[in-house]
């Protein structure tokens, strides 16, 4: 019954759309579905004899990318608390001689953040003081913290820690974390993502010319333990590591990162920052269940046939020609992007994009074009409008809290540009490196 999967997905998704509180248990409850009938027969797992849910506990669900995250969430919040973000921020404003040159640099900041951690724990961790700033120079920080939180997105899915999509995409193409960087010899996402900072950042510098204001320092932050940023280098120095020593990407970074994490907690609470409490709650647990979830159903989606049948579909519509499927890609991944998550988009279309990229190559030498060029397309579309990624939805609600109401033109003004920019100039990169 090749419909039944399909149907459960569209109404799934339908959920996620239109209600983002029930994502979770409607992704847990789609699986729950597929599941039981697999267990029934009605249903059947590709390429394995094993019962229906050992197959999906084992071969299916990614544990180590649930892992990873579930992880980086304590780390990020150990690391918010110690101020760290603030005092370097607030460093890096002292050397600025305007307002512009601020707040542009607070963005800049932000993005490094991002590579390292969520985009939206980046934006909380910045954002009070980029208020600061704007509060004292008495102009609005509508802009400002637009341009916060799409310079966190941008970035957060340059390096395997950033963002959860980045770690979906590792998790398929078994890419470690130095692979981001070099991948078969040849430049990985992380720099085809600078070249779009690098083109965005000149938008960003022009939507903040208005800015003049003189800039001054008046009761800097101090941090309260430099103990966390320790934790983050030590992580990422075992995650580079990694890569030869877990070549499948099967285990060892989620059991690093929770590893760090269980050390890192344990310290927080001992010099009573907080309580373990503390730390549960500052897990996401809700993207982790939804994401379990996803993996049940995109696979359901897969063994029906459907996402060949897209793939199918877009080589076609291209001729058969790899730029054009490859530029049907991306802009599918920009426009769907920039109004639904990125992240349940990007678990159903990872196994289109490759099933494209075999179509025109079956040794996979077309998969890192495809699979890059859809990565950044879906996190950069995020960036045309205020729903389009976590990190704008808090951005947005921190400025609502400051009485501003942001439109979907205000933003757009801003995003639309910076997107564009960025797009054509990383997307540009896959295709150069990648593409011949």
């Amino acid at each position: 019954m090749p419909y039944i999967p399909l149907i459960v997905f569209i109404v799934a998704y339908g959920f996620f759309v239109f209600s983002d509180k029930s994502k979770p248990w409607v992704a847990c409850g789609a699986a729950a579905l597929l599941l039981a009938l697999y267990g029934f027969g009605a249903l059947t797992p590709t390429g394995t004899e094993a019962s229906a849910a050992r197959f999906f506990l084992t071969e299916v669900i990614n544990w180590n990318v649930l892992g990873l995250m579930l992880g980086m969430m304590v780390i990020s919040k150990i690391f918010e608390d110690s101020r760290i973000p603030a005092v370097l921020a607030e460093r890096l404003v002292g050397h600025c001689r305007d307002a512009r040159g601020a707040l542009f640099w607070v963005a800049m900041l932000t993005g490094f953040f991002s590579i390292f951690l969520c985009n939206a724990s980046c934006v909380l961790l910045i954002a009070p003081v980029a208020l600061s700033l704007t509060r004292r120079l008495n102009i609005s920080p509508v802009r400002p913290l637009i341009c916060l939180a799409i310079t966190s997105n941008l970035q957060g899915v340059a390096t395997l820690v950033g963002d959860p999509p980045s770690m979906l995409m590792a998790g398929h193409m078994k890419l470690g974390f130095n692979d981001f960087f070099l991948y078969r010899g040849k430049p990985g996402i992380f720099w085809a993502i600078q070249a779009g900072a690098v083109a965005a950042a000149l938008v960003m510098w022009f939507v903040l010319r208005h800015y003049k204001q003189r800039v001054e320092i008046t009761e800097p932050v101090r941090a309260r333990a430099w103990f966390p940023a320790w934790v983050i280098t030590f992580l990422i120095a075992v995650l580079a590591c990694s890569s030869s020593l877990d070549k499948n990407f099967s285990w060892l970074a989620g059991t690093a990162a929770l590893a760090f994490a269980l050390g890192a907690g344990a310290w927080f609470v001992r010099v009573g920052w907080g309580t373990p409490k503390d730390l549960l709650r500052a897990v996401d647990w809700q993207t982790l269940f939804f994401l379990g979830g996803m993996f049940v159903m995109v696979q359901a989606l897969t063994d029906a046939g459907w996402l060949h049948r897209v793939a199918s579909g877009i080589s076609v519509l291209s001729g058969g020609q790899v730029f054009p499927a490859f530029c049907a890609v991306v802009a599918v991944a920009v426009a769907v992007s920039a109004v639904v998550d990125n992240t349940p988009f990007l678990v159903a279309m990872i196994p289109v994009a490759d099933h494209v990229a075999r179509g025109f190559a079956d040794d996979g030498s077309k998969v890192p074009l495809f699979m890059f060029g859809l990565l950044a397309g879906a996190c950069l579309g995020g960036n045309i409008t205020p729903i389009g990624a976590s990190a704008n939805i808090v951005a947005m609600g921190i400025l609502r809290k400051e009485g501003h109401t942001v439109s979907f033109g205000t933003f757009m003004r801003v995003g639309l540009p910076y997107t564009l920019a960025a797009v054509l100039a990383g997307c540009g990169l896959v295709w150069l490196v990648w593409g011949r």
